[in-house]
């Protein structure tokens, strides 16, 4: 395990390098933040020594691409999309009712998160007050007014 001025040593001689390898290859800066940390937590905790500076620029370069190139093999990021894809790309089911969807990311947003938790995650107004920290009242104002423009919007696929 290195000591402290020897990371911070390192830190502050790689840190560009390592950051703008990152950014280059995953294109995200909170992935970058990610592997920036493991890059360093491992020089911290090997035991490797370097012949010459160019030994150890080498090896930070080195370990950073292969931290890119993990996470780019990892499952999680392989079997996921990101809410954004997911809407880009609907599913079969969502093909047939996607004017509903569509509808119902039109509404406003107060109406949308309020219609979301009530029908897809089936809260009750008390429970949807609580977490949106709204009346009670309020939620069920917006759930009726909700329904309101929903059925305007929708009139035309019935």
């Amino acid at each position: 395990m290195r000591t402290e001025q020897e990371v911070n040593r390192v830190i502050s001689l790689y840190s560009d390098t390592v950051k703008r390898l990152c950014v280059i290859r995953l294109k995200n800066y909170d992935d970058t933040q990610d592997i920036f940390q493991n890059v360093f937590l491992k020089y911290a905790l090997s035991s490797v020594q370097f012949d010459s500076d160019e030994h150890e620029k080498a090896w930070f370069i080195r370990v950073t691409i292969n931290a890119c190139n993990d996470w780019f093999r990892d499952f999680f990021r392989k079997n996921t999309v990101s809410l954004d894809e997911a809407l880009e790309k609907p599913t079969e089911e969502i093909k047939d009712t996607s004017h509903v969807l569509q509808a119902v990311l039109s509404l406003p947003k107060k109406y949308r998160d309020v219609i979301y938790l009530h029908f897809y995650e089936n809260m009750t107004a008390p429970q949807i007050s609580k977490i949106l920290k709204i009346n009670v009242n309020t939620v069920y104002t917006h759930i009726t007014r909700s329904k309101e423009l929903l059925k305007e919007r929708l009139s035309d696929y019935e």
